[in-house]
């Protein structure tokens, strides 16, 4: 066989399928969905049917002798009243009725006339013998006789408040409509259920012989359900109709059309003579109704009166003329036209109505302050809050506290920014001895051991609040951006778990598709009801001055945060705050010196909003010079997450004496810390890391966050940020530099602009660090952190400019989140002077035709050179002792690049050759099946039991500590790539291929294989991104096996 996509044929489909036993058959429902579509996409091919058939779709075989007996039940006078019955309630738009319900009804009406009597007998004797079961609704039991047979008014049991029936008992209750068969019974109760009950119990107790041994309650005629609020009562409902009018008028219903039945022996009187009726023909309703009423009148003359009067009664007689086939493709043309215009208006009518709702929302803003009283007496501003669509119920509303709306989204481990590296070439994957990787200048490793570095020395809790985690095992937050109730998501999930057939995620965890686009998920994130007219008053412009700013921050945030109420919001909350904590491991959440401290919760709840802004950035491409909204559109789930995290960070109040706010905009008395020796201090101002700082103050607002607050924690933030480049500058230079600097700088202190120049502050820095030991330690480990190159002007306002850029991006993309205002597009070297206008940096007056300096950007909040001094106090204090540590820590390297996979060599065999028969560094073994991590390069056994740990073989324990919980994998033996994510596993594929472009999986073929960039790009990718989950559909449980 050549390789391809095989098909059936079309003899294949019409002889060999039988739908009906690929339904009775098949184990999982989608593959019967498959194969349906398959073959009706093969029917309109072939031009057979248009549309959807509906059962049984093809021809019946012979009936086997044995089972012709059970054709006796189509003639039975229960089932007809049955059939009556459901119809009914078909055409009436029955609730619980479906269209299969529907096409049972057609289908037995239509086997019981091809299998009733040749002659219609005038007695209408019974075919299946005397029936137990007496009824008035039928004059007897054939279904041809029955079947025109009017049945006027039947008993039914309704309330005595229902005021639509008629309670007088009529003259006569049941006639033929042309009075051949005159009926004087009454039709009995329309349900059937009730009244049978006792019926069938008499026949059971009469035939069987133990019935006398055993002891049954008596049965009331008159059953109602317990504790039943309305009393029932038998009434008279007038129904006048027959089976074949309710034929009919469901004809009618079902084509959208009035009289859209028209007998087509009035045209053509040779269909009666020599009819060509298939048993069955692919079709729809119509079809199949049409197909029951020509069968009806061949086998009865009086069916073929009755269906002649019953379409004359609705529709004016017309005299017989048949239409040409030329007339026939008119009136298509017409039909399809009309129904065009239909389209096309109902469309016009949606969009003027979309396009009107849409101005007065528009037109909905803030009129000038003179105008203000009036507005306030002559109408009050409409509150529009934000609509959700449920994807499970379908119902659009607001989420509010008792029925919140929220976000499908995937929780999962990501340690990608901890790959980042501060080398721009890539790392090789080792082929040699003689090559090997370090994890010493990766994000995640310089992170930990600067916290390692500051718990030493300062205070724990201190140190929690000056760093971020999330590094590694940090918890990233995606949606599909489809939104559903809280209550229809559990109800979701239970049927999930009733549901047995589930392959590829575990709902005991949580785990589950969205219900509309199948995207795997593990949580809903809630989300928080609010109004577009609150946030846009939380967006208004104030001209207060900074420190009030300032005054009003410390107020809002010195307020005790309390849990709402127990509303189902708040649960809600909580409980998708417990998902994100059991999404990583302990060990990548807990770092304080005590366990279980709050101070843990509360550094890993700002990380986790750190982290979601860091990863976005990196999936910009590491910068914002593209602008414009967010990459997934409206598949951005931060501004809920951003609500969930506040809400709790809420509750953690800090104390104001080690509030960082304090020290940022306050002068304080100057007091020795050296005086307690035992106690250890808090961190200097100088080492927290600004980003935190601003999550910290951003998330411990009262939420929804003013767009003035936002700017005010900006601008003093911005001003430490500026200061710690400054300080890191003059480290890196020189002695001769810093001299320089310093009398150069100090000559223009006295000056207008001083607090915004940097060769002033530059200066002023210098000279205050020099007080201490900062500059005095010499040797080796200073002339690591010098700079080579000569410093210019231009250099160090580069240097400067590298240093903030990386806040300003995620203070940027933060502002976009939480305001909504679009990301402006610029150049690469204008990226700080458009992100500094976008954040509210730059005063308003500043004239961009002059040479961009990134001190005009500085509004601080005390003068400037008195806050400086405090804060370079700090240091003095610290490197008294400790200065080769203190010198290290005002080193912070911000320029990361983006992650990467391992470099792999062009030639497979390269790898084949060192790997296959290298030893394990665990069991010193050569692995029967090697493997290769593409994130760090190290090799481990596959399903090795040598190398086992804690019942967890190597593989998995690898993707648990280098990826916390995934892990990529090149199998050596195979040349595929394996992917591990958390208890699941799939084979992605490989990226070597041979001259062809084809695989060669197992080496089986021998062929020399070859690198193939673009797939190992679309996995590094899908890699970055956290799309594994989303587009691999192949997954399976490893049992950690692996």
């Amino acid at each position: 066989m050549q390789q391809g996509m095989y098909t059936p044929k079309a003899e294949v489909w019409d002889q060999e399928f039988d739908p009906v036993m690929v339904i009775l058959r098949t184990v999982y429902r989608r593959d019967v969905q498959s194969a349906m579509d398959r073959y009706t996409a093969f029917l309109k091919q072939n031009g057979k049917f248009p549309g959807n058939p509906w059962p049984p779709y093809k021809k019946r075989t012979p009936l086997h002798p044995s089972y012709k007996g059970l054709m006796r039940l189509l003639h039975c006078k229960t089932l007809h009243i049955v059939l009556f019955t459901l119809l009914y309630k078909i055409l009436m738009d029955h609730q619980n009725l479906s269209e299969h319900v529907l096409c049972m009804v057609l289908y037995l009406i239509e086997l019981g006339l091809e299998n009733s009597a040749d002659e219609e007998s005038d007695e209408e004797a019974s075919v299946c013998g005397p029936e137990r079961c007496h009824d008035s609704w039928f004059p007897g039991s054939n279904l041809v006789a029955n079947m025109r047979h009017f049945i006027n008014y039947v008993r039914v049991r309704v309330p005595e408040t229902a005021p639509e029936v008629k309670r007088d008992s009529p003259a006569s209750t049941s006639s033929d409509s042309l009075g051949s068969l005159q009926n004087s019974g009454t039709a009995q109760v329309f349900s059937l259920v009730a009244e049978r009950r006792k019926k069938f119990q008499e026949i059971i107790n009469r035939s069987s012989n133990e019935a006398n041994q055993v002891v049954r309650p008596k049965t009331s005629s008159k059953w109602s359900a317990p504790g039943s609020a309305p009393q029932l009562t038998t009434a008279i409902l007038e129904i006048k109709e027959s089976i074949l009018s309710l034929l009919i008028k469901l004809h009618h219903k079902l084509s959208g059309k009035q009289n859209s039945y028209y007998p087509p022996w009035l045209d053509d009187i040779e269909i009666l003579i020599q009819p060509e009726i298939p048993k069955y023909s692919h079709g729809d309703g119509i079809t199949a109704v049409e197909r029951i009423l020509l069968k009806a009148a061949l086998q009865s003359r009086m069916n073929k009166r009755i269906i002649e009067e019953i379409c004359r009664k609705v529709t004016p007689p017309v005299p017989p003329r048949k239409v040409t086939a030329a007339e026939k493709k008119t009136l298509d043309k017409e039909e399809r036209r009309q129904k065009a215009r239909e389209r096309q208006q109902k469309l016009l009518a949606e969009f003027a109505s979309r396009q009107k709702s849409f101005m007065e929302t528009a037109m909905d803003v803030d009129s000038p302050e003179n105008d203000i009283p009036m507005e306030i007496t002559t109408a009050e501003p409409q509150v529009s809050e934000a609509v959700y669509d449920c994807v499970i119920c379908g119902q659009s509303g607001p989420s509010s506290e008792d029925r919140p709306t929220g976000l499908v989204v995937l929780l999962q481990a990501s340690s990608v920014l901890g790959q980042c590296r501060d080398n721009t070439e890539p790392k090789k994957l080792p082929i040699t001895e003689e090559e090997q990787i370090y994890p010493w200048d990766t994000c995640a490793a310089v992170h930990d051991v600067r916290l390692s570095l500051l718990q030493r020395y300062f205070k724990d809790s201190s140190c929690l609040l000056a760093v971020s985690i999330g590094w590694e095992g940090g918890v990233y937050v995606q949606t599909c951006g489809h939104t559903l109730h809280i209550d229809c998501h559990k109800s979701y999930m239970e049927s999930l778990r009733n549901d047995q057939v589930l392959q590829g995620f575990s709902v005991d965890k949580g785990e589950f598709t969205c219900p509309l686009c199948r995207q795997f998920a593990n949580s809903v994130l809630p989300c928080y009801p609010g109004s577009n007219m609150e946030n846009n008053l939380w967006q208004r412009p104030s001209n207060k001055s900074l420190q009030d700013l300032i005054k009003e921050v410390e107020e809002l945030q010195g307020r005790p945060g309390a849990f709402p109420s127990e509303t189902n919001l708040s649960k809600e909350m909580e409980s998708v705050m417990k998902d994100i904590k059991n999404t990583t491991q302990k060990k990548y959440r807990d770092y304080s010196k005590t366990p279980g401290s709050p101070d843990n919760d509360f550094l890993f709840m700002y990380s986790v909003a750190r982290t979601n802004l860091e990863l976005e950035l990196i999936h910009r491409g590491g910068n914002l010079c593209s602008g414009g909204a967010s990459t997934a559109g409206k598949r951005s789930c931060l501004n809920q997450l951003f609500h969930v995290l506040a809400l709790h960070m809420r509750l953690y109040s800090i104390d104001s004496e080690f509030n960082p706010w304090g020290k940022l905009t306050q002068l304080e008395e100057m007091n020795s810390q050296l005086g307690n020796e035992e106690q250890q201090p808090e961190v200097p101002i100088l080492y927290h890391d600004v980003t935190s700082l601003l999550l910290i103050q951003i998330l411990m607002m009262p939420q929804p966050l003013r767009k003035d607050h936002f700017t005010c924690i900006v601008k003093v933030l911005f001003a430490l940020l500026y200061t710690q480049a400054l300080v890191a500058l003059s480290v890196k230079c020189n002695e001769e530099d810093r001299s320089a600097w310093k009398h150069t700088g100090a000559l223009k202190k006295n000056t207008c602009d001083a607090e915004k120049s940097y060769k002033v502050l530059l200066s002023f820095v210098i000279s205050e660090l020099s007080k201490g030991k900062l500059y005095h330690e010499e040797g080796a480990q200073e002339c690591a952190m010098v700079s080579p190159i000569a410093w210019s002007s231009e250099s160090m306002e580069k240097y400067l400019q590298d240093f903030c850029l990386p806040f300003l991006r995620i203070t940027s993309l933060l502002q976009h989140h939480l305001f909504g205002e679009d990301l402006p597009s610029c150049q690469e070297e204008e990226e700080f002077s458009v992100l500094s206008s976008c954040l509210g940096l730059l005063p308003t007056f500043y004239q961009t035709e002059h040479p961009f300096i990134s001190a005009s950007c500085l509004d601080w909040p005390v003068p400037a050179f008195d806050i400086i001094a405090q804060w370079c106090s700090e240091i003095n204090s610290f490197t008294e002792r400790h200065a080769e540590q203190g010198k290290a820590l005002l080193i912070q390297e911000s320029r990361w690049k983006l992650p990467h996979l391992l470099q792999l060599p062009e030639n497979y065999n390269t790898i084949f050759q060192y790997y296959h028969r290298k030893t394990c560094s665990v069991c010193t073994k050569v692995p029967k099946d090697p493997a290769v991590c593409l994130v760090c390069g190290t090799f481990v056994c596959l399903k090795g039991l040598c190398c086992k740990q804690q019942s967890y073989c190597e593989c998995v324990l690898h993707s648990q500590n280098c990826g916390a919980g995934t892990g990529i994998f090149l199998l050596v033996n195979a040349s595929v790539i394996i992917i591990i994510r958390g208890h699941r596993f799939c084979l992605w594929g490989s990226v070597y291929l041979d001259a062809h472009g084809e695989e060669d999986r197992d080496l089986r073929r021998g062929k020399p294989l070859y690198i193939c960039k673009e797939r190992y790009k679309v996995l590094e990718q899908q890699w970055i991104s956290h799309t594994f989950d989303h587009i691999n559909k192949r997954w399976g449980p490893h049992y950690n096996g692996l």
